[in-house]
């Protein structure tokens, strides 16, 4: 089932209207979930389940969403920001994500700015383009 990335786009975008309550024009592809759109890690769960449902995929847990496993590694972490062990292995985790900018300063605070709509875009097309 190959679907053009305007076609994901328009279905992630519904998706994170009924989520997370916010408007359409609120929706872009940089916008980042929790600061943009005002997700919560509750919100994830939700948005996981209509992605599989409606694009009629299976997400594993931590796929879309794995950064929560690095925070109490210190090969990983030292002194709030990520190592270059640590990066290197988010990026290894997250390969649908753009870490130009995360690189600069990977402070854990900015995990979050990580996901944004593009993201979930081309992590969806990845799976249902392959």
């Amino acid at each position: 089932m190959s679907m053009s990335r305007e076609e994901i786009y328009d279905k992630v975008s519904e998706i994170l209207v009924e989520a997370l309550g916010v408007d359409d024009d609120e929706i872009s592809e940089g916008a980042t979930l929790m600061g943009d759109l005002g997700a919560e890690s509750i919100d994830f769960l939700d948005i996981v389940f209509q992605l599989e449902k409606s694009f009629g995929i299976k997400i594993p847990r931590e796929e879309l969403f794995p950064a929560e496993n690095l925070q109490n590694n210190p090969d990983l972490v030292s002194d709030g920001k990520l190592t270059e062990v640590g990066v290197a292995q988010l990026k290894s985790s997250m390969p649908h994500v753009d870490f130009t900018e995360f690189e600069k300063d990977p402070d854990l605070n900015k995990i979050p700015d990580l996901f944004q709509v593009k993201s979930i875009i081309n992590y969806i097309e990845g799976k249902v383009n392959s």
